[in-house]
């Protein structure tokens, strides 16, 4: 398998306050992955050309003027694909961490794709937009109103990846699992794919920079930290995955590579 790291949706800037860092945009980390037998893999989707066409409508202004997100139709998974070689049809699977908007938007774009993630983000989802989509800051109903093939899984015992639960995924290879993390959601999910030698763990959001799962020392981004507060809706679940996260790096941090969703500086390591 082939892995390629791409930004797709640039956002507000943050100034970590960090020593040896500089301030930078936070982005839309996701990856294509190049399978031998299945297709071209997304993992997360970002922004797409329905946010970019229709902004108000499909990611609302409050999430707007929140994150001010750029919105260049060339950071669109659809353009960075089409820039490599490929074709949209030429994307078999996505795989979601979960459906929040920065990370779904890209799904009308391929049409065509089987679509993976957690039962429970999915039944969340679409209880809160079916209810009052008007009202929905994180699900975005123009993310799937073209109806995606979607397929869904529960949590179960059975295999383990480092100690965590994983889901093997229909039609895909062992190599990229599903590694129920709730807490930031309903059903809030990180994906495992073997590069190499290692594993890569795109954990979502389950944290936002990396200071958070420092097995040395944790440290903070006080604005970060205010977001990450209103946006996952059990705290204590969700600090519990981030201390299992540095336990992950203390312990096998030489076979597993840890990164979020929005951190470009752990997003710099991979250009």
């Amino acid at each position: 398998m082939k892995v390629h790291h791409l930004n797709f949706g640039t956002m507000r800037e943050i100034d970590p306050e960090h020593d040896g860092l500089l301030p930078a945009q936070a982005l839309n980390h996701c990856l294509l992955v190049e399978t031998d037998s299945d297709g071209l893999v997304l993992v997360e989707t970002g922004f797409g050309t329905v946010d970019v066409e229709r902004p108000a409508e499909a990611l609302g202004q409050t999430f707007l003027d929140r994150t001010a997100a750029v919105l260049d139709p060339d950071e669109t998974a659809v353009r960075q694909l089409a820039r490599l070689g490929f074709a949209t049809e030429d994307v078999r699977h996505i795989v979601l961490t979960h459906l929040d908007l920065d990370h779904s938007g890209g799904l009308p774009d391929f049409p065509e794709a089987k679509v993976h993630l957690h039962d429970a983000e999915y039944r969340a989802a679409m209880a809160a937009t079916s209810a009052h989509p008007e009202h929905t800051l994180r699900y975005r109903p123009a993310h799937w109103a073209h109806r995606p093939h979607w397929v869904t899984y529960e949590t179960r015992r059975g295999l383990s990846w480092f100690g965590f639960d994983a889901l093997e995924l229909e039609g895909l290879p062992s190599d990229i699992l599903l590694v129920p993390l709730p807490g930031h959601t309903e059903g809030h999910c990180a994906v495992a794919v073997k590069d190499g030698e290692k594993w890569l763990l795109h954990a979502g959001d389950a944290f936002y920079y990396h200071g958070q799962i420092d097995p040395a020392q944790r440290w903070e981004i006080p604005l970060w930290d205010a977001l990450e507060e209103i946006a996952t809706i059990h705290r204590p679940l969700n600090m519990g995955q981030q201390a299992r996260l540095r336990e992950l790096l203390r312990e096998h941090g030489d076979e597993v590579e840890v990164f979020s969703a929005h951190d470009p500086w752990a997003f710099q390591r991979y250009l």
